[in-house]
């Protein structure tokens, strides 16, 4: 996240979408009609949202048995996976951001076909795995759309923990002409036209180096369809919690100027330490062998591990969604998930389950009291609520780890997390998150964390 009000690469390509559905070279106020009063055209109730999100996991035994598999087979235990079993065969990979080659082993199992609860105009993939050297997965959804059609398979990420054997990515440029994938989302090019995904099926690909016995393990695959409205406002929820849980507190502030090559350092790395926060409260701790890399003489160098470690070489950016979700999830004992909530009333539920909730947001400096900056594209966590209602949230972007805990205004909060649509600060209509956010939560959670996540759609 820029301190200015500065598009993030993710609001670029959003606007190229609305630019490329009006036929116009840029989405203004004109072009995008808006109620001229703020609060019309809210939605009708918070809890619509949650509605308007579907949201599948496959984590069990029988989920892993009950896909198609082609050299995978899953595994039982305490955490039920998926491994490359007998290789399908083997294909070969130029890497895209280094130009190497290499041949690699690879076997697939694809999900049985998923129905959406919601047709949705926009879904994200994630996955929680392990990945030893010499080891990598490919993420793909493949749809049908509600008029029977079906989309092609998009690659939905290309992920290894490391960056060893190959670079981290996304893939940019997939489209049919009615969809297409952005960074981490797919997303129905023209919604008003009333297409939407209908189902999905996801299919994994485990690669490992020829004639190793290594695999990749993966524990958790997830699948998020949503439909949520075009609005500027949302209505404004009532206040039911005081709690706050003791999340540690990291800037990224103090890390401008390192490590360039990531996102051009620490000034953009609000995901990954906002990341880095949650693994930590839940116990997550990185090795001084891990760390030995960082420059000694940088503070809090587990804030530059996450950002190499979620780094995207496609989008040029730690913000990949998935990617911050996966990581979190190498941290023996921890999960993570993607997803959208419908209300600060869900996000109470977590809170009150001990879960803090990382949220992606954008806003100008005036939209929010007491930020101090406006950004087209911005993570946080939210650590509780005071007894007013208002949220606790750790802010990465404060210029020191002491002044990151922040309380904001219940309604303006609520707002530019759960809205859609937006003016930025040329006037212009541009896209807001929809109640986007990260889950980490433990391996195996209490009753209480199990019910909570329950109640917003994550099992």
């Amino acid at each position: 996240m820029s301190r200015a009000e500065q598009p993030s690469r993710r609001a670029v390509l959003a606007v190229a979408v609305a630019a490329a559905v009006a036929g116009t070279a840029s989405t203004s106020a004109a072009a995008v009609p808006a109620p001229a009063d703020p609060a019309a055209g809210a939605d009708t109730g918070g809890s619509d949202t949650a509605r308007r999100v579907d949201h599948r996991s496959w984590t069990t035994y029988r989920d892993w048995r009950g896909g198609t598999a082609r050299g995978t087979r899953a595994v039982a235990g305490d955490r039920p996976g998926l491994v490359l079993g007998t290789p399908a065969g083997i294909v070969s990979y130029t890497d895209p951001h280094t130009g190497r080659s290499a041949d690699w082993e690879y076997a697939t199992w694809t999900s049985p076909v998923h129905r959406l609860a919601v047709p949705a105009t926009e879904a994200v993939v994630s996955w929680n795995a392990h990945t030893p050297d010499g080891t990598w997965l490919q993420a793909e959804l493949q749809g049908t759309y509600s008029d029977g059609t079906d989309t092609p398979w998009y690659v939905m990420g290309r992920w290894a923990a490391g960056d060893q054997d190959i670079r981290r990515t996304s893939v940019d440029d997939q489209s049919d002409g009615r969809s297409s994938v952005w960074t981490d989302t797919f997303a129905v090019d023209d919604a008003s036209t009333g297409l939407r995904l209908a189902s999905c099926r996801l299919r994994l690909t485990l690669y490992r180096r020829p004639g190793t016995r290594t695999t990749p393990t993966v524990r958790r695959l997830d699948a998020m369809g949503s439909d949520i409205p075009d609005r500027f406002t949302v209505p404004a929820s009532v206040p039911g919690l005081a709690r706050e849980l003791a999340v540690p507190r990291y800037s990224q502030e103090i890390h401008k100027g390192q490590y360039p090559e990531y996102d051009n350092g620490g000034e953009a790395w609000c995901s990954p330490t906002s990341s880095q926060m949650v693994i930590e409260y839940w116990g997550g701790r990185l090795t001084e062998e891990q760390l030995a890399w960082v420059d000694p003489s940088y503070a809090d160098p587990q804030v530059c591990h996450a950002a190499r470690h979620t780094f995207d070489h496609q989008y040029a950016g730690c913000g990949n969604w998935p990617f911050n979700a996966a990581y979190a999830a190498t941290f023996d004992g921890l999960q993570g998930v993607v997803t959208r909530l419908g209300s600060l009333t869900d996000l109470e539920k977590l809170i009150a389950a001990g879960i803090p909730v990382i949220t992606s947001q954008s806003f100008l400096a005036e939209e929010l009291t007491g930020a101090g900056y406006g950004t087209a594209g911005h993570l946080m966590t939210v650590i509780g609520f005071t007894a007013d209602g208002d949220v606790i949230a750790n802010d990465p972007a404060s210029e020191s780890n002491e002044a990151v805990r922040r309380v904001y205004r219940r309604r303006e909060w609520e707002n530019i997390w759960l809205r859609t649509k937006r003016y930025n600060a040329s006037g212009n209509v541009a896209s807001g998150t929809g109640g986007v956010c990260y889950l980490f939560f433990p391996a195996r959670p209490t009753p209480h964390q199990r019910a909570a996540l329950a109640a917003v759609g994550v099992r």
